[in-house]
């Protein structure tokens, strides 16, 4: 039997990952929780179960819960959700595409998802609280630090340290071993 998890949050990036926990097929999804949208409505076929003040009350019922807010604008809301779920000691999985490749010489923190098709290379790591978008490439020895949204078709070189919180957009690329600090654009070429 899968263990069940539930997902905070409701919008686009919501259905995305509820397309990689299908193809994982590790977790069962439970419902979503969304501050939002009334209870019962659906996103997909789940059920959204409660708001952000019912958390502490469904951890009695379950173990796993997972955070599907995007990150464009801040950090903040992943922020604040994964401090949350944390305290009231709900376990955090690492979610990885069975169409992605992570190397076994990678590292992939809690809390993270891995997207269809990306790409992490040996000896890269990835913190807490991240998302590897779609087509996004983690080169060998680069380092993401936590709460991180690496956007799709993105490229990190190699070496390439991006700091704690960063959204680095789509077809973004970097040149090799460098820190990136702020909010990278699409299609930047980070020198």
């Amino acid at each position: 039997m899968m263990e069940k998890i539930i997902l905070l949050g409701a919008g686009g990036h919501c259905k995305s990952v509820i397309d990689v926990i299908e193809q994982e097929d590790k977790f069962e999804i439970a419902g979503i929780i969304d501050n939002d949208l009334k209870i019962g409505s659906k996103v997909l076929d789940y059920e959204v179960i409660g708001k952000d003040i019912d958390l502490e009350i469904l951890r009695k019922k379950y173990k796993y819960a997972f955070i599907v807010v995007g990150q464009i604008r801040s950090v903040v809301v992943r922020k604040k959700l994964f401090k949350l779920l944390k305290e009231l000691n709900y376990s955090l999985p690492t979610i990885i595409s069975p169409l992605a490749y992570v190397s076994k010489y990678a590292k992939v923190d809690e809390g993270t998802i891995i997207m269809h098709h990306a790409l992490v290379n040996v000896n890269a790591k990835i913190g807490k609280n991240c998302i590897i978008n779609t087509k996004a490439l983690i080169e060998h020895d680069a380092i993401i630090e936590d709460n991180c949204h690496i956007s799709t078709g993105a490229i990190v070189n190699g070496g390439v340290v991006i700091k704690e919180g960063i959204f680095y957009g789509s077809n973004a690329t970097s040149k090799e071993y460098i820190n990136i600090d702020g909010f990278i654009k699409a299609g930047s070429v980070v020198k």
